[in-house]
């Protein structure tokens, strides 16, 4: 479950946004000859509802169907007591609560006309049960995977993802640089503390708490002892942005150097020539519903095409001086020729 607070904006994501991006939706699915969309949500998928329709789903799941002609709806597993929160913080036409919501969906699209034609986003990730539930409710509908489709729509970033995207990255940074004390606890605490203060919805804490035992981020569960150099990565939600940005805790001109190193190797993207001399490196971000999707890197066998002008997050592992530092921050790729460039940075004073 979330913990920080979901609100609506209407100044930083505008209704005509929404509309806009449902617009360029409609017109591609009139092109793939598609009555209606689905997208499914919950907490650990939020980017394909929150892209559409600002929703941000705390707990439970839920589906979006988006019909080529008519307002879209959502289909959720919570409760009917939450329905005038949902409308308060998203831009829906409706919102219908039911327990199966695979069945409900596929009822209100069957009932539009004979032989619809559905897409679906993320097709193979869909939860069994609902897949179920909507080939039983839905027999005469034809489905089929929409993901190709949706992922050419959400490739290139618009001003208010990149708006968003930033100010994520700015309250990551504000809080690592908050980062004080004598253990690794109480640094994370103040690290939470600082970006929830500044508006985060969400923030995940990893550490590598000795960088001359090891390079790996770990999830801090009871005292561990803090070496003289390790690491803290922080993953931070505002408003359906999604940003990783590590900061590590060692000499300042060995960090400055690494940082510079790691910008130059940003810069060259989506080209992998600039991480030729780290050990490893990943780029992560939102192609369906995932927020932070592994796109590309030295462990990904099925590596996914960068597009121009997407928003990513960079990590890279790199040897200096006799250790190896983690490395990490969201970056924009260039557009007509443009460098990629780095949304926050990676050197703490």
């Amino acid at each position: 479950m979330r913990r920080g607070l979901i609100a609506r904006s209407q100044t930083e994501l505008p209704d005509a946004v929404l509309e806009a991006r449902l617009s360029r939706v409609r017109a591609t699915m009139a092109k793939a000859q598609l009555d209606a969309l689905i997208v499914y949500t919950n907490n650990t998928r939020p980017a394909g509802v929150s892209w559409l329709t600002g929703f941000v789903p705390y707990w439970s799941e839920a589906l979006l169907v988006v019909p080529r002609e008519g307002e879209p709806y959502l289909v959720a597993a919570l409760s009917f007591r939450v329905k005038t929160w949902i409308e308060r913080v998203s831009r829906l036409g409706d919102v219908l609560h039911t327990p199966r919501v695979g069945l409900k969906a596929a009822q209100q699209i069957a009932a539009m006309r004979v032989g619809v034609n559905v897409g679906i986003v993320d097709f193979d990730g869909l939860p069994t049960g609902i897949a179920q539930d909507l080939h039983e409710a839905g027999q005469g509908l034809t489905f089929r995977d929409a993901s190709a489709e949706f992922a050419a729509l959400r490739a290139k970033a618009d001003p208010t993802e990149i708006a968003l995207t930033t100010k994520a990255a700015t309250i990551a940074r504000r809080a690592l640089a908050a980062a004080r004390g004598d253990d690794l606890n109480s640094i994370i605490a103040i690290v939470e503390s600082e970006a929830r203060a500044n508006g985060a919805e969400e923030i995940y804490l990893a550490a590598v708490p000795d960088l001359e035992r090891s390079s790996r981020f770990i999830r801090i569960e009871g005292d561990l002892p803090l070496g003289q150099q390790f690491a803290l990565r922080a993953t931070v939600a505002y408003k359906g942005a999604w940003i990783r940005l590590v900061r590590c805790f060692c000499r300042p001109q060995i960090a400055h150097d690494a940082a510079a190193r790691f910008a130059a190797a940003v810069a060259v993207l989506p080209s992998e020539r600039g991480f030729s001399g780290f050990r490893s490196w990943l780029v992560e971000g939102c192609r369906l519903t995932q927020p932070l999707d592994p796109l590309c890197g030295t462990r990904i066998d099925d590596a996914r095409p960068l597009p121009a002008g997407a928003l990513v997050s960079v990590q890279a592992w790199l040897s200096f001086e006799g250790v190896v530092l983690p490395l990490g921050a969201p970056a924009l790729l260039g557009s007509d020729g443009e460098a990629a460039s780095l949304l926050a940075d990676p050197v703490f004073e």
